[in-house]
């Protein structure tokens, strides 16, 4: 009974968890001042681990869980979600908003419903703002140090040495580690509010339970494969207590989810991003026992692709693409398989009928650029990188194409502009340095003219500052 009173108060308050932050003195941290911390703690991950932007994946997983963020009240951050390639097995939320699943956890995941039930544990921990809770004013720790200890106990560095060997931390800032990291209280809080919100969403919630199960299991392989998921978010064994009893208390009807999407998603992680003699042999056995599996054609393609086997990549590309004719993903994949492979003309066939499918791709729009360069067809594709640079997608090859089309048009100014603007988001100082001066000299657009001087600005400032 303790149980079940302890879920209804955690219903109600759900309702209205995030005007009731604690009362005032009680947290050390004021939002502006977490997001503050969350740049940090996004400057320490994006240093030292790579994340995938595909967006296949990225926007999939985007998806889930902003179905997930949308059942809750207003939020004070926006919601973004990534996926970072590395084989552990963790999920974390940093302060402010930002969700990382490790693509060996999303691989070792086998429906939406898993996917769901972790990422809805993780969105919990933001609005109940855990980390932000437990810093404590100091005049010795700033922000920046704090969001290096919050982000070693996040990624958890006893399984990451990069992570360990990148986070130095005097004994000061050692001792406030341990008062950062999650408790109990905080995981059964997390599970039960993240379990209300799947079902708020349209899932049944097992997905949570399946996925602590299998983090479980795993420990037993020995210390070196023990998940880092359990060092940070401790208690398995009373969360899965609790959340079976909950699941018990609260049946719901299995929703119906399309596996086809999570399934997609999972054999492009697997064949482009995992261990490629792993992924070879998998999709061949599948191949082989399941012919007629789209899919696994799919996944065989992608993967014979990625090491170099492009005749019998574009054949299994073919098989996937005759039972999914309009997938806009499998045609710019055999578009971009062709390209590679010089034929030009068959490659703009199928990242034309990409485009006309999907717009949310960048990759569809850069390799339909960059064969419309191949062809001759160099205004056409100053057209289609202008467009692609103009819906701000995080793609800085688009600029250098961009640029390398002006130039071959003889239309210096703008060449310039654009591989100065590349070399900037790449900083790589020097070159951005030359290409934006001779932009300046030419240009006549004052727009252009007056971002040119901007960059050339904050340029010269980072200089400094290094």
């Amino acid at each position: 009974m303790k149980f079940v009173r302890k879920s209804l108060l955690l219903c109600s308050a759900l309702i209205i968890i995030v005007g009731i932050f604690a009362p005032k003195g009680a947290l050390s941290i004021t939002i502006q001042e977490e997001k503050e911390m969350s740049r940090e703690v996004m400057k320490v991950i994006l240093r030292h681990y790579d994340i995938i932007k595909d967006p296949l994946i990225v926007n999939y997983i985007n998806k889930i869980g902003q179905e997930i963020v949308s059942v809750l009240p207003p939020q004070p951050f926006i919601y973004h979600f990534y996926v970072i390639k590395e084989d552990s097995y963790n999920a974390f939320a940093t302060p402010a908003g930002h969700v990382f699943v490790n693509s060996g956890l999303l691989e070792a995941m086998e429906n939406e419903e898993e996917l769901a039930g972790i990422l809805s544990h993780e969105i919990a921990h933001v609005v109940c703002r855990h980390i932000s809770q437990k810093i404590e004013r100091s005049e010795k720790i700033g922000v920046a140090t704090l969001a290096g200890i919050a982000a070693g106990i996040l990624l958890g560095v006893g399984g990451s040495v990069a992570a360990a060997n990148a986070l130095t931390l005097g004994s000061a800032a050692a001792g406030q580690s341990v008062a950062l990291a999650y408790s109990r209280d905080d995981e059964f809080q997390a599970d039960q509010i993240g379990l209300i919100c799947l079902t708020k969403a349209g899932y049944n919630g097992e997905g949570l339970l399946l996925m602590l199960q299998k983090l479980r299991s795993k420990r037993w392989f020995g210390p070196d494969q023990i998940p880092t998921y359990l060092s940070t978010h401790p208690g398995t064994e009373e969360r899965m207590v609790n959340i079976d009893t909950w699941l018990e208390q609260n049946k719901k009807t299995k929703a119906h989810i399309d596996p086809y999407n999570f399934a997609r998603v999972h054999t492009r992680l697997v064949a482009v991003y995992g261990d490629k003699s792993f992924a070879l042999r998998k999709f061949k056995a599948e191949v082989k026992n399941h012919p007629e599996d789209s899919l696994a054609q799919y996944g065989y393609g992608l993967i014979l692709a990625r090491t170099g086997n492009r005749k019998d990549a574009m054949g299994h590309l073919k098989i996937a693409l005759e039972k999914n004719a309009f997938d806009p993903y499998m045609l710019k994949d055999l578009g971009r398989v062709y390209f590679l492979d010089g034929r030009y003309q068959e490659a703009l066939n199928m990242l034309e009928s990409a485009a006309d499918v999907s717009s949310d791709d960048p990759e569809v729009f850069f390799y339909l650029g960059r064969t419309q360069m191949e062809l001759g067809r160099l205004h056409e594709a100053a057209i289609t990188f202008e467009e692609l640079i103009a819906k701000k997608y995080d793609y800085p090859r688009a600029f250098y194409s961009l640029g390398e089309t002006y130039g071959k048009l003889g239309r210096l100014d703008e060449a310039h502009y654009y591989l100065g603007t590349y070399y900037k988001k790449k900083n790589d100082f020097k070159n951005a340095l030359f290409h934006l001066k001779r932009a300046l000299e030419n240009m006549s657009d004052p727009d252009k003219r007056e971002k040119i001087e901007k960059m050339l600005k904050e340029i010269h400032g980072e200089k400094r500052s290094s």
